[in-house]
C-alpha cells in the first residue's frame, strides 16, 4: 500500500466515508484545473467535486464536465474573470 492509499484510508475511516473512490480521476481533475484555470482553483474545486458526487453525479460524469469546463476556461468570452 502506498501512502497516498494509506492517507485515503485513514481519512475514509476518521470521517466514515467509504474508501471505495478513484483517486486518480480525483487527481487528474485537479491537474486540470490547476493547468488550465489556475492553481488555487484546483483543491477547491476537487471539494465540489466531492459534493457533486454526494449529490448523485456519478464521478466518471462529473470529472469529465469538470476537465472539459476547465480546457475551455480562458476560450470562453463571457465568463467573468475572477
Amino acid at each position: 500500500m502506498s501512502e497516498l492509499d494509506g492517507w485515503i484510508t485513514a481519512v475514509c475511516a476518521e470521517l466514515g466515508l467509504d474508501p471505495a473512490l478513484a483517486p486518480d480521476a480525483v487527481l487528474d481533475v485537479a491537474r486540470d484545473v490547476a493547468h488550465g484555470v489556475a492553481r488555487p482553483a484546483a483543491p477547491l474545486t476537487t471539494f465540489l467535486l466531492g459534493r457533486a458526487v454526494e449529490a448523485g453525479v456519478p464521478l466518471d460524469e462529473a470529472t469529465a464536465r469538470i476537465s472539459r469546463l476547465a480546457a475551455g476556461w480562458h476560450a470562453a468570452p463571457d465568463v467573468p474573470a475572477g
